[in-house]
């Protein structure tokens, strides 16, 4: 049977070698594919993969068996248990609607709102602008266990108008559309693959670089204006992404 094959990691020597290594074999782990090996390579040849020792590598795993991803058996090896597998996925199926669908459910808090200067990853959107107002919710699943938090940064002209009890109940795309009348033409999303900052780790109750999913959307109105760029971080182990292209 072939092994399963870890992602690369570069190491940084302020955080505990075991705690680095043990995050980077989990979001391996939940990452892989469906069809993937499910024995892992020996605990020598993870060490050295790693650079870490013998002893290192052995923490790790047993923070990993702990955590019911693995199971350990003498002489057979390492196993990854098959019920390690994603959570509910995020699909962005092309539409605005599926985009509120997908956004909806559960309960939200609004964390913290008002004007703040605008960072990096959203100046470019508002080549207008020095400054927009922020929103930061986090949403709780079904279950009450914390799922995402999102960070809308929003025109000042159209964050006065938003009433924060919409806020709560519907997403920040639904509010703009439906209720202060937006007309809406495009959203452009990006999601990569990140490690949990602190205040994410914090705020979703998962530790320190952990996997995360981390989303960017812009949304443009029907001028070609930016109205709204929003930063949302969902817990790499509950949620997967999902493209689905239809053919002509």
């Amino acid at each position: 049977m072939n092994s399963f094959a870890p992602d690369s990691l570069v190491l940084n020597r302020k955080l505990p070698l075991w705690y680095q290594v043990s995050q980077s074999l989990r979001a391996s782990i939940l990452g892989r594919h469906a069809d993937a090996p499910l024995r892992l390579p020996t605990e020598d040849d993870l060490a050295e993969h790693y650079g870490v020792s013998v002893l290192t590598m052995r923490q790790a795993l047993k923070e990993l068996e702990t955590e019911g991803l693995i199971s350990r058996h003498r002489r057979r090896g390492t196993f990854i248990e098959p019920t390690a597998l994603r959570g509910a996925p995020v699909k962005l199926l092309g539409s605005v609607d599926a985009i509120v669908a997908q956004q909806s459910g559960g309960r939200t808090t609004i964390l913290s709102h008002g004007p703040v200067p605008l960072p990096a990853e959203a100046a470019e959107y508002f080549p207008d602008l020095t400054e927009a107002v922020a929103f930061r919710r986090l949403r709780h699943d079904e279950s009450g266990e914390p799922s995402n938090w999102a960070e809308n940064h929003v025109r000042p002209e159209l964050a006065a108008r938003i009433d924060l009890a919409d806020l709560e109940r519907w997403p920040m795309t639904k509010v703009l559309r439906d209720v202060l009348g937006v007309r809406i033409s495009r959203i452009t999303d990006t999601l990569e693959a990140r490690l949990a900052a602190p205040d994410t780790a914090r705020l979703l109750h998962v530790p320190l670089l952990s996997p995360i999913l981390h989303y960017t959307g812009v949304t443009y109105d029907d001028t070609g204006r930016a109205v709204d760029v929003v930063r949302i971080h969902y817990r790499g182990d509950r949620f997967s992404f999902t493209v689905t292209m239809e053919a002509p």
